[in-house]
């Protein structure tokens, strides 16, 4: 199964977004997307319900723990 960040990159990339339009659309700096599809930094609970939302999946899908 693929880590959170791998799956961030896989999804934002399917949509053609930029990290700074991905932030811009949740109201974080870039980096901070960066660093979690890095694997540097996890994001907070509440960051991950908003990509779910935000991509039209679930949070287990999100968070890489359920395909």
């Amino acid at each position: 199964m693929l880590k959170f960040g791998e799956r961030l990159f896989e999804l934002r990339n399917e949509k053609n977004l930029s990290t700074r339009h991905l932030a811009a659309e949740l109201g974080i700096h870039h980096s901070a997307i960066s660093k979690w599809e890095k694997g540097e930094h996890e994001p907070l609970i509440s960051i991950v319900i908003k990509l779910a939302k935000y991509f039209d999946v679930s949070v287990g899908y999100m968070a890489g723990v359920e395909d």
